[in-house]
């Protein structure tokens, strides 16, 4: 009688320990941030070859001037990539220094994606093989990183760029040194 009693209340507990476990798991709060392995690393050595016709290519050297610049990983063919164009030409008319690295492009295709969503960029390298993408951590386009003034990887921010963020990327700007 004993193991009959245990055998209806066993399943019951299991249960209700079960429950109580997903539950908690739905009420508390998840960290939807990714947390790179490569914040707080210098940028890996690079040359690439200019991406479009107006605009130099992109060095590792561009970025050790003393100032904070954005990194800015992205592609014409890229539908989120345009919708953050207006958020980095604010950034860009604040005084921001942006360089891009344009991903698996074509230069037709890339002038006529600048001409129809603006051209923040001081420099863009041509990135066909993704080698620098993969070699800063970045798994898919867009993507910006704050790098510091040493060319230092900062904060990395996946996505592209919308309205809200923009305050957060200057904050992230000042905190790498870049104004009072």
């Amino acid at each position: 009688m004993k193991n009959l009693r245990l055998g209806i209340w066993l399943p019951l507990a299991l249960f209700a320990a079960l429950f109580a476990l997903f539950a908690h798991g739905l009420m508390r709060p998840t960290n939807t941030n990714v947390a790179s392995a490569f914040v707080g690393n210098p940028l890996p050595q690079f040359n690439l070859p200019a991406a479009a016709a107006d605009r130099p290519g992109l060095t590792t050297a561009a970025f050790r001037t003393g100032k904070p610049h954005l990194l800015n990983v992205f592609a014409s063919w890229c539908l989120p990539c345009a919708a953050e164009a207006p958020q980095l030409a604010a950034l860009a008319q604040a005084g921001v220094p942006i360089e891009g690295v344009a991903i698996h492009d074509q230069a037709d295709d890339l002038a006529r994606f600048l001409a129809n969503n603006g051209n923040p960029y001081a420099a863009i390298g041509r990135d066909d093989k993704r080698a620098v993408q993969i070699a800063i951590g970045s798994s898919g386009v867009p993507e910006t990183y704050v790098i510091d003034g040493r060319g230092v990887i900062r904060y990395q921010h996946i996505g592209d760029i919308r309205a809200e963020d923009v305050a957060v990327l200057l904050d992230k700007l000042k905190a790498a040194g870049g104004g009072s």
